[in-house]
């Protein structure tokens, strides 16, 4: 590959990664769904709320109904006992009392027991003794099934919200990147590769979907319920969570250096992967001519070395990430440590109740898991955020012809009766002059042909006047006005094309030549399909006119493809019909029909052709020969042949 082509299709180098600025470029995309987003957001809180109840009522079961923090103060001042205590109201609890009288302490209304002597009493007895706390203990359980019940819905409302604001965004963000990329100039298809750009418009805005469908919902919630952890356990032993939270700073660092190391990986992988889909739709394009040459292996090994490429972006990923999470993991395991160890302390001290260590070891685990989601996900968010830099690159691409301002803007004229070039200069790269002080006028109705060798600027002259490009200097002129005061749809209503190689679009027949939305008879459409003799070979398809076409018009001959061409710019009606090498690749008897239905098509119409061969230009009113992006030769047939100058020659070389 040159070092020009290395330029034109290498991937923009990206700076440092602004996270922040990106969601903010994204923010028009949610406004409109904001609603929804508010709703999921919304319902985010109420499950976090709702996930969290759940340990603490686990606590509040411990210690109010299974093992209660009701303690008796013994003689001499010994270490508390836990015990219980029964109402002596109850007449069971009475009896109880008066038959095991040495287990017993009476302390006015209550009959207390130590939790120890407790296994004394028969199995029955015990329970008449605490069912108290089997009826709390079972309200508990019935509110944790609503819990459970109510997060089911709200967890089903939620992902069905999301996903329509999801599906919905990523609907306008499409549809935004597809009508952009059709309003740039062709200049920037020539700088981006095909596969660069479907993988731009499919595989990156899948990756935003899945993010904001996904990750987004996660890393909320997850926000959420680490500080609602966090704020929790705070509020049941200060002392204890300082302990514990003395292990998050490193938690935090890691997870920053994490997303440091992956970030470079991710960016890596969005330019391979475009890569790898520009290569390989080029390879498919181009398959006849790579196995005519016998350039399988040399093309094998281009697309292998992309592919490694690829192969070790992923394998740096992978690596960031197996690091990362056993790091996590045991990070959480000292947490825990650390929560069993003091916890466990504080008990023996009767200084926390058991429930206070359970819910303290869930909360820490729930505070784990939120963690291990954003790594897990972070591969997701990383590869939406490469996305995202790599899809605003073309959204913010300006490589758009500027439009004249609104009160510069002058309106196409019903006819278009002259065309002038004054002292144009054009180049494609910069001081590689194409067009060198081009000046000519057509007027309208008359037959210009444009002939010359290959790379003269014969093409330059048709990308001009149909405002693909502007010129460097000089301007292009329509009815005395320089085209870039129209309005380019205008203008280009007033053309049609006849290029080299046509392009076929999948759909019928019918639907790439009448591309127009004004409705046509059966007679006209009978008349353009005679009058490009285009009728010959549709009446031989299975569904004529509505006869399905393959990608490219693969299953038609390229003389047939030009034939469809010429019936589409007949259907266009233009003012001026411009045939660029329109008759390269047809044989001598479709030729000739392409020249008697010149005849008919460019009556009252002005014309230009652009050719090698220079048989198709002998009938043209005026022909101009241009060579190395000058106009050196102007007149008819004979007047040049009488000349003989450079167009004799070429004459005389096809002769």
């Amino acid at each position: 590959m040159t070092e020009l082509n290395k330029n034109i299709f290498e991937e923009k180098k990206l700076g440092k990664a602004r996270d922040f600025s990106l969601l903010k470029k994204l923010y028009p995309y949610v406004k409109p769904y904001r609603v929804l987003f508010t709703c999921t957001f919304i319902l985010i809180i109420f499950i976090t709320c709702l996930e969290l109840v759940v340990p603490y009522i686990t606590k509040v079961v411990i210690d109010r109904y299974i093992v209660p923090e009701t303690s008796m103060q013994t003689n001499n001042d010994k270490p508390r006992k836990r015990s219980l205590s029964c109402d002596l109201s109850d007449p069971e609890v009475r009896k109880i009392a008066a038959a095991y009288p040495d287990l017993f302490q009476i302390n006015k209304n209550a009959a207390v027991i130590a939790y120890e002597k407790l296994p004394s009493l028969p199995q029955k007895t015990i329970l008449k003794l605490r069912k108290n706390d089997l009826t709390g203990v079972t309200y508990a359980a019935l509110w944790l099934l609503v819990i459970v019940i109510i997060s089911f819905f709200l967890n089903f409302i939620k992902v069905i919200l999301m996903e329509v604001a999801g599906q919905k965004m990523m609907h306008d963000l499409r549809i935004k990147l597809y009508s952009h990329i059709q309003g740039l100039s062709i200049h920037f298809f020539t700088k981006n590769p095909v596969g660069r750009l479907v993988t731009r418009v499919t595989n990156d805005t899948q990756n935003m979907h899945e993010m904001f469908t996904s990750v987004l919902v996660f890393v909320i919630k997850d926000f959420f319920m680490l500080i609602g952890i966090t704020v929790v356990l705070f509020s049941i032993d200060w002392q204890l969570s300082l302990i514990v939270y003395t292990v998050f700073p490193f938690v935090f660092y890691a997870s920053y250096k994490f997303s440091r190391s992956a970030r470079h990986a991710f960016r890596t992988l969005r330019v391979k992967v475009a890569e790898i889909n520009s290569k390989f739709s080029e390879t498919i394009g181009g398959m006849q001519v790579i196995q005519l040459f016998a350039q399988e292996d040399a093309n094998y090994k281009k697309f292998k070395k992309i592919n490694d490429e690829n192969f070790q972006a992923g394998m740096q990923q992978i690596t960031v990430f197996a690091l990362f999470m056993p790091l996590i993991e045991t990070m959480s395991s000292v947490a825990l440590a650390i929560v069993i160890f003091y916890g466990g302390e504080s008990i023996i001290a009767q200084r926390i109740s058991l429930g206070t260590l359970v819910v303290f070891i869930s909360y820490i685990k729930m505070f784990f898991r939120p963690i291990r989601d954003i790594a897990e996900k972070y591969n997701i968010t990383l590869n939406a955020l490469s996305s995202a830099e790599r899809l605003f690159l073309i959204l913010e691409d300006t490589d758009i012809l500027p439009e004249a301002d609104a009160n510069r803007l002058v309106a196409i004229p019903a006819k278009l009766n002259t065309l002038s070039f004054n002292h144009v200069m054009f180049s494609y790269i910069k001081d590689e002059i194409v067009l060198d002080d081009v000046s000519f006028d057509i007027r309208s109705g008359e037959t210009i042909a444009i002939v010359g060798p290959t790379g003269a600027g014969k093409t330059s002259v048709v990308n001009l006047i149909t405002r693909f490009y502007d010129p460097d200097a000089g301007s292009v002129m329509v009815n005395g006005s320089d085209i870039r005061l129209f309005k380019t749809s205008d203008l280009r209503s007033k053309i049609a094309v006849v290029t080299q190689d046509p392009y076929i679009f999948s759909g019928s027949l019918r639907d790439n030549i009448f591309t127009q939305k004004k409705q046509m008879s059966d007679q006209q459409i009978n008349d353009i399909l005679e009058i490009s003799y285009c009728n010959s070979f549709i009446n031989k398809l299975p569904d004529g006119l509505d006869s399905e076409m393959t990608e490219s018009g693969a299953s038609l001959s390229s003389g047939e493809r030009q034939l469809i061409s010429i019936a589409r710019a007949l259907a266009h009606d233009p003012d001026l019909i411009i045939f660029d090498e329109a008759t390269s690749y047809v044989d001598s008897e479709t030729e000739k029909k392409i020249s008697d239905a010149l005849s008919n098509l460019m009556k009252n119409r002005t014309a230009i052709i652009i050719a090698h061969r220079l048989s198709t230009a002998q009938n043209a009113d005026r022909i101009m020969v241009i060579h190395s992006g000058k106009i050196i030769e102007t007149g008819s047939h004979k007047q040049l042949i009488k000349q003989k100058g450079f167009y004799y020659r070429l004459n005389q070389l096809q002769g």
